[in-house]
Protein backbone atom coordinates (compact mmCIF):
# COMPACT_ATOMS: atom_id res chain seq x y z
CA UNK A 1 0.00 0.00 0.00
CA UNK A 2 1.40 3.19 -0.70
CA UNK A 3 0.96 5.90 2.29
CA UNK A 4 -0.13 9.67 1.21
CA UNK A 5 0.57 12.23 3.47
CA UNK A 6 -2.52 14.96 3.57
CA UNK A 7 -0.16 17.58 3.61
CA UNK A 8 2.81 18.19 1.42
CA UNK A 9 4.82 19.92 3.91
CA UNK A 10 7.08 17.73 6.18
CA UNK A 11 6.88 19.99 8.28
CA UNK A 12 3.37 19.44 9.76
CA UNK A 13 4.16 16.11 10.96
CA UNK A 14 6.47 17.60 13.44
CA UNK A 15 4.10 20.58 14.56
CA UNK A 16 2.05 20.03 17.96
CA UNK A 17 -1.63 20.97 18.30
CA UNK A 18 -3.88 20.49 20.93
CA UNK A 19 -3.84 16.56 21.17
CA UNK A 20 -0.42 15.87 19.94
CA UNK A 21 1.05 18.66 22.68
CA UNK A 22 4.49 17.59 22.57
CA UNK A 23 5.50 21.37 24.07
CA UNK A 24 3.96 19.99 27.35
CA UNK A 25 6.16 19.77 30.48
CA UNK A 26 4.99 16.41 30.60
CA UNK A 27 5.88 14.92 27.15
CA UNK A 28 8.92 17.27 27.38
CA UNK A 29 10.42 15.49 30.39
CA UNK A 30 9.46 11.62 29.23
CA UNK A 31 10.83 12.26 25.81
CA UNK A 32 14.44 13.69 27.65
CA UNK A 33 14.11 10.60 30.10
CA UNK A 34 13.97 8.38 26.98
CA UNK A 35 16.51 9.93 24.86
CA UNK A 36 18.73 9.85 27.83
CA UNK A 37 19.19 5.79 27.35
CA UNK A 38 19.39 5.64 23.74
CA UNK A 39 22.26 6.23 21.18
CA UNK A 40 20.48 7.42 18.09
CA UNK A 41 16.81 8.53 17.02
CA UNK A 42 16.14 5.05 15.55
CA UNK A 43 16.88 3.44 18.93
CA UNK A 44 14.62 6.81 21.14
CA UNK A 45 11.57 5.87 18.56
CA UNK A 46 11.91 1.93 19.31
CA UNK A 47 12.15 2.81 23.15
CA UNK A 48 9.12 5.64 22.71
CA UNK A 49 7.13 3.09 20.81
CA UNK A 50 7.95 0.14 23.51
CA UNK A 51 7.11 2.50 26.25
CA UNK A 52 3.73 3.83 25.09
CA UNK A 53 3.03 -0.06 24.08
CA UNK A 54 3.77 -1.28 27.46
CA UNK A 55 2.93 1.20 30.40
CA UNK A 56 -0.15 2.96 28.88
CA UNK A 57 -2.34 0.18 28.87
CA UNK A 58 -5.22 0.24 26.67
CA UNK A 59 -8.03 1.18 28.27
CA UNK A 60 -10.33 -1.53 27.22
CA UNK A 61 -8.13 -4.48 27.95
CA UNK A 62 -7.29 -2.77 31.33
CA UNK A 63 -11.25 -2.27 31.93
CA UNK A 64 -10.50 1.86 32.53
CA UNK A 65 -13.49 3.69 31.83
CA UNK A 66 -11.59 6.91 31.50
CA UNK A 67 -11.45 8.48 28.12
CA UNK A 68 -7.95 10.38 27.23
CA UNK A 69 -7.34 12.22 24.05
CA UNK A 70 -4.10 14.62 24.58
CA UNK A 71 -0.89 13.08 24.41
CA UNK A 72 0.24 14.91 27.58
CA UNK A 73 -2.69 13.55 29.45
CA UNK A 74 -2.42 9.86 28.53
CA UNK A 75 1.40 10.19 29.75
CA UNK A 76 0.35 11.29 33.01
CA UNK A 77 -2.56 8.96 33.83
CA UNK A 78 -1.52 6.36 31.90
CA UNK A 79 -4.39 5.12 29.98
CA UNK A 80 -5.74 5.51 26.48
CA UNK A 81 -7.81 3.42 23.63
CA UNK A 82 -5.64 3.19 20.75
CA UNK A 83 -6.07 6.88 18.95
CA UNK A 84 -5.39 8.47 22.89
CA UNK A 85 -2.30 6.28 22.70
CA UNK A 86 -1.32 7.24 19.36
CA UNK A 87 -1.43 10.58 20.04
CA UNK A 88 1.37 10.15 22.87
CA UNK A 89 4.21 7.92 20.91
CA UNK A 90 3.21 10.97 17.73
CA UNK A 91 4.09 13.51 20.45
CA UNK A 92 6.92 12.31 22.04
CA UNK A 93 8.23 11.24 18.15
CA UNK A 94 7.40 14.85 17.40
CA UNK A 95 9.58 16.17 20.67
CA UNK A 96 12.45 14.52 19.50
CA UNK A 97 12.04 16.26 16.16
CA UNK A 98 10.95 12.31 14.50
CA UNK A 99 8.24 12.99 11.81
CA UNK A 100 5.17 11.24 12.42
CA UNK A 101 1.88 10.69 11.11
CA UNK A 102 -1.47 9.85 12.20
CA UNK A 103 -2.94 6.76 10.01
CA UNK A 104 -6.16 4.14 10.42
CA UNK A 105 -7.46 1.28 9.92
CA UNK A 106 -11.07 0.03 8.95
CA UNK A 107 -11.59 -3.10 11.62
CA UNK A 108 -14.90 -3.37 13.60
CA UNK A 109 -14.47 0.42 13.99
CA UNK A 110 -11.49 2.87 13.29
CA UNK A 111 -8.58 1.90 14.67
CA UNK A 112 -5.37 4.40 15.19
CA UNK A 113 -2.11 3.79 14.40
CA UNK A 114 1.01 6.25 13.71
CA UNK A 115 3.71 6.35 10.85
CA UNK A 116 7.18 7.57 11.34
CA UNK A 117 9.41 8.63 8.69
CA UNK A 118 12.89 6.71 8.76
CA UNK A 119 15.33 6.18 5.44
CA UNK A 120 12.97 8.62 3.35
CA UNK A 121 10.11 6.57 3.94
CA UNK A 122 7.24 6.23 6.45
CA UNK A 123 6.53 3.27 8.49
CA UNK A 124 3.57 2.45 10.73
CA UNK A 125 3.53 1.23 14.12
CA UNK A 126 0.82 0.34 16.29
CA UNK A 127 0.89 1.25 20.16
CA UNK A 128 -2.28 -0.75 21.20
CA UNK A 129 -0.70 -2.72 23.69
CA UNK A 130 -0.08 -6.45 23.53
CA UNK A 131 -2.18 -9.12 24.67
CA UNK A 132 -2.82 -12.61 23.74
CA UNK A 133 -3.27 -13.13 20.14
CA UNK A 134 -1.80 -9.42 19.71
CA UNK A 135 1.82 -9.33 19.09
CA UNK A 136 2.89 -5.31 17.89
CA UNK A 137 6.38 -4.80 17.57
CA UNK A 138 8.25 -1.72 15.85
CA UNK A 139 9.83 -2.30 12.49
CA UNK A 140 11.35 -0.64 10.03
CA UNK A 141 11.64 -3.35 7.82
CA UNK A 142 8.26 -4.85 7.30
CA UNK A 143 4.74 -3.71 9.53
CA UNK A 144 4.19 -5.93 12.44
CA UNK A 145 0.99 -4.47 13.54
CA UNK A 146 -1.82 -5.48 16.00
CA UNK A 147 -4.01 -6.19 13.60
CA UNK A 148 -4.15 -6.55 9.35
CA UNK A 149 -7.40 -5.83 8.15
CA UNK A 150 -9.76 -8.89 6.57
CA UNK A 151 -10.92 -7.40 3.15
CA UNK A 152 -13.71 -10.12 3.14
CA UNK A 153 -15.37 -8.89 6.12
CA UNK A 154 -14.83 -4.94 4.94
CA UNK A 155 -12.12 -3.84 6.40
CA UNK A 156 -9.53 -1.95 4.98
CA UNK A 157 -6.30 0.32 5.73
CA UNK A 158 -6.65 3.81 5.21
CA UNK A 159 -3.42 5.22 3.06
CA UNK A 160 -3.82 8.57 4.45
CA UNK A 161 -1.16 9.84 6.70
CA UNK A 162 -2.72 12.92 8.58
CA UNK A 163 -0.44 15.60 10.17
CA UNK A 164 -3.53 15.49 12.65
CA UNK A 165 -6.31 13.80 14.58
CA UNK A 166 -9.05 12.62 11.95
CA UNK A 167 -11.72 15.61 12.81
CA UNK A 168 -13.92 12.39 13.70
CA UNK A 169 -11.91 10.49 15.98
CA UNK A 170 -11.11 13.84 18.07
CA UNK A 171 -14.71 14.78 17.96
CA UNK A 172 -15.55 11.16 19.58
CA UNK A 173 -13.10 11.16 22.11
CA UNK A 174 -13.67 14.82 23.20
CA UNK A 175 -17.32 14.36 23.79
CA UNK A 176 -17.35 10.75 25.37
CA UNK A 177 -17.59 11.02 29.26
CA UNK A 178 -16.67 7.53 29.71
CA UNK A 179 -15.36 4.79 27.50
CA UNK A 180 -18.71 2.72 27.38
CA UNK A 181 -19.99 5.94 25.88
CA UNK A 182 -17.02 6.27 23.63
CA UNK A 183 -17.25 3.07 22.06
CA UNK A 184 -21.43 3.89 21.14
CA UNK A 185 -20.01 6.68 19.27
CA UNK A 186 -16.78 5.88 17.83
CA UNK A 187 -16.60 6.64 13.97
CA UNK A 188 -17.03 3.04 12.09
CA UNK A 189 -15.73 4.73 9.16
CA UNK A 190 -13.76 7.66 7.97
Amino acid sequence: MELIQNTPDLSAYLAADEAIDHDHPVVRETAARLAADVPDSYAYARAAFEFVRDTVPHSQDAGDPRVTWRASDVLTLRTGICFAKAHALAALLRAEDIPTALCYQKLDVVHGLVAVRFRGAWHRQDPRGNKPGVDAQFSLDGEQLARTPDPESNELDYPVLYAEPHPAVLRALKTAPDRPHLWKTLPTAL
